[in-house]
């Protein structure tokens, strides 16, 4: 069952969880099976149109997952991190 890694800024819908097992076959659909659980969580990771806000960054098994490419399959083992992608100045 692929797990995903939610950090302390995207908790509040997960109510500080910060591992959630999930049932997913695509790294879209691991995002809203925690959705699916903790409302409000997807909303946070993609926009009205489906795409990946700006400033979010996913990772699959240590590997950063490309914006256009959400879809991409996951086996039973899988990893993915949500990471908030900080802007400075």
């Amino acid at each position: 069952m692929p797990k995903v890694i939610v950090p302390p800024p995207y908790q509040g819908p997960t109510l500080g969880q910060a591992e959630v097992d999930v049932s997913a076959q695509t790294v879209r659909g691991a995002m809203l099976a925690v959705d699916s659980r903790f409302p409000g969580f997807a909303a946070q990771i993609f926009d009205g149109a489906g795409a990946m806000h700006r400033f979010v960054k996913l990772f699959r098994n240590g590997e950063q997952v490309d914006p256009g490419d959400v879809d991409q399959a996951l086996a039973d083992d899988d990893t993915v991190e949500v990471v908030a992608a900080i802007a400075g100045g």
